[in-house]
């Protein structure tokens, strides 16, 4: 692997880096009262790396070409069931952010409720199956805005990199994709005096909105897909 090739995969794994899965739920994770276990936070973040990877071999393949379709990568528009399948992802995820969203104003209680299932499952007795399961769920939402993934995958086919070359590839991009995370935790743990303030107020913050900030999220993506869909469809 070139060093150039190197830097463009740190590059687009950076921007990865910065989405719900990778840095918002990790910080929300972190923000749980008293010792967090690292063990917990490890599982979390090694799903989330685990499953980027096996996604990335399978599109690397070949196996992932309704995937890559439905989520539009660079290489031009698509059409037949995948643009269907775009559509319909877009309808639902448009339908259950406004679900999510309404409910999030009605149940004032919801919040606490979090924060209590937070606080067991980094501190108390429940177990990392949950941490695990919430990784697998966070990295599906996401991967209909695999841009950056899928362009760095593209950016190493195009190069016709072998099999071994191109796991290599995969494997640095996944551990940069989650090295911001794992920066903050080092921070939580050994300067949790000097972040602390920081941390309360985003965890204020999140208390609040966070739920309203995933069905958004939600929305926003659903959206996009369904108005590129449509798009599609009339220029096609």
């Amino acid at each position: 692997m070139t060093p150039g090739l190197a830097a463009i995969l740190a590059g687009l794994a950076l921007l990865d880096s910065m989405s719900v899965g990778t840095l918002f739920i990790p910080v929300w994770l972190m923000l749980a009262p008293g010792r967090i276990r690292p063990l917990r936070f490890a599982a979390y973040l090694a799903t989330i790396a685990v499953f980027y990877f096996l996604l990335g071999a399978l599109i690397s393949l070949g196996a992932g070409a309704a995937l890559s379709g439905a989520a539009g990568p660079a290489g031009g528009p698509s059409s037949g069931p995948s643009l269907l399948l775009r559509a319909g992802i877009g309808a639902a995820l448009l339908a259950g952010g406004a679900v999510l969203e309404w409910r999030e104003r009605r149940r004032a209680d919801r919040p606490r409720r979090l924060a209590r299932w937070r606080e067991r499952a980094m501190t108390g007795g429940g177990g990392a199956a949950a941490l695990m399961a919430l990784a697998v769920a966070a990295a599906l939402l996401e991967v209909a805005t695999l841009l950056p993934f899928l362009g760095a995958i593209g950016v190493m086919a195009g190069m016709g990199l072998s099999w071994t070359a191109t796991a290599a590839g995969l494997a640095l991009y996944c551990a940069i994709m989650v090295a911001p995370a794992v920066v903050l935790f080092l921070g939580r743990t050994f300067a949790h005096s000097f972040i602390s303030p920081y941390l309360e107020r985003f965890d204020a913050w999140s208390a609040r909105n966070g739920g309203k900030v995933i069905a958004w999220a939600l929305q926003g993506l659903g959206g996009y897909l369904l108005g590129n869909a449509l798009l599609v469809h009339l220029f096609e």
